[in-house]
């Protein structure tokens, strides 16, 4: 993938190798995006001010719906003020359709849909963790073998009503296969039955990056375990709305939802 070095606001002189602030040229739909900026800089995204780590690392996600251009802005130790401008590739999301499924799981009854909501919630907030770990630095592997059964973001029509973009990868393998841990990490929630998404893990990854495995038949770890990749946390189900046995990992950069196999794709 190409990289572009920032220019600097203030100075069209060259910068020093130590002093380069370097992000790619352009990035795709669903993308979890790396950047290199002096360590010790100040990096803004949006209204995020972003981690960098010690050796000068930072971290954004780009959602699905996401049409760029992205604009990062960096202050260095020295006082520079840079910015890089990101473009963002369009990619085209499939219409998948899935039949069979319960139907309260697609049109619930209010008491259902305030429980899916609360449940939901509790999800979203062990999202928000941002600390200095950079377990999301290393290359990510599969958490377990199959066929892609779903893909990330393509949209789906569930007993014929519409819904939104896949939010994972959905990997078919039988009840009971184990589940292992795609890169090191804390586990910031663990539930095993939630109406939707059944047995539930979330596993944090440092700097906002997340990994979420759905429809466990089993859950190996508990909140505040320290994994290490290639641990076992859990074994694949078809728990809460599924037709069948797999894994439905998700990736998230705080609130954005990423493609997993766009992660694993980075580390190869």
């Amino acid at each position: 993938m190409p990289l572009v070095a920032a220019q600097d606001a203030a100075s069209t002189a060259p910068v020093s190798q130590e002093e380069r602030v370097v992000f790619p040229a352009s990035v795709s739909q669903g993308a979890l995006v790396f950047g290199k900026v002096p360590p010790g800089s100040q990096v803004r995204y949006r209204d995020r001010l972003l981690r960098s780590t010690g050796y000068g690392t930072v971290v954004l996600g780009v959602g699905r719906d996401e049409t760029g251009p992205l604009t990062v802005d960096v202050t260095t130790p020295s006082g520079r003020t840079e910015s890089v401008v990101v473009a963002v590739t369009p990619r085209d999301w499939p219409l998948e359709r899935i039949n069979g499924v319960p139907p309260k799981t697609v049109d619930p009854p209010p008491e259902i849909a305030a429980r899916i909501q609360r449940e939901q919630a509790l999800v979203t907030a062990a999202r928000v963790r941002d600390d200095d770990r950079a377990d999301f630095a290393l290359p990510f592997q599969w958490p377990v073998q199959g066929r892609i059964s779903g893909r990330f973001g393509n949209g789906r029509i569930y007993n014929g009503k519409p819904g939104a973009g896949h939010s994972g990868m959905d990997i078919a393998a039988p009840t009971g296969t184990p589940i292992k841990a795609p890169a090191g990490g804390i586990v910031t929630f663990a539930a095993p039955g939630l109406y939707l998404t059944g047995g539930t893990v979330l596993l944090d990854h440092g700097h906002g990056v997340s990994s979420n495995f759905l429809h466990l038949s089993r859950i190996d770890v508990k909140v505040g375990d320290r994994i290490e990749p290639g641990q076992v946390i859990g074994a694949v189900g078809a728990t809460g709305r599924a037709t069948g046995p797999h894994l439905h990992w998700g990736m998230n950069w705080f609130d954005v939802r990423i493609d997993p196999l766009l992660v694993l794709e980075r580390g190869q």
